[in-house]
């Protein structure tokens, strides 16, 4: 399914490395920017994340809750939380249900890997509202964090 700038992102639960519950509920009154990524702990993806860390200032200041959602257990998205140092949420889509519902998994991913989520991005406004969706096919390209920045700040 291919989300629709206008339209409501799809209701969506999952625990976070800290086993609080993110949704569109606990998400609703702030801006919430959604980074789907493939797997904790390979390049690009530790790459986009510590990006995502030394650039935090910048979103908070765009009044926007920060989310990193991999199919990776909440076990593994904590270690790589700790180890990396990241200073926003991970959300585990453990059960591939987020990525389906936001059309951003895979069929087929690596080593037959299915339903990885693909790297993509999502702004919601505080109502839950698509206001940006960036789905990558290629799991070697980074989002446009010009534009989420500029969908962050209209």
């Amino acid at each position: 399914m291919e989300l629709t700038i206008g339209s409501p992102a799809p209701a969506f639960s999952m625990v976070s490395s800290e086993k609080e519950i993110v949704s569109n509920e606990t998400l609703k009154g702030k801006k919430a920017l959604l980074l789907f990524f493939p797997a904790a702990f390979t390049g690009v993806c530790t790459k986009e994340m510590c990006s995502m860390r030394d650039d935090l200032a910048t979103y908070n200041n765009l009044n926007a809750n920060v989310v990193g959602i991999s199919t990776d257990s909440i076990f593994t998205l904590a270690k790589f939380k700790e180890l990396e140092k990241l200073n926003f949420t991970l959300a585990s889509d453990y059960n591939k249900e987020v990525s389906a519902a936001f059309g951003t998994a895979y069929a087929d991913w690596v080593h037959g890997m299915k339903g990885t989520s693909k790297r993509s991005a999502f702004v919601l406004d505080e109502n839950g509202i698509v206001e940006y969706a960036e789905v990558l096919e290629s799991a070697g390209d980074l989002p446009n964090f010009d534009a989420i920045k500029s969908a962050l700040a209209s």
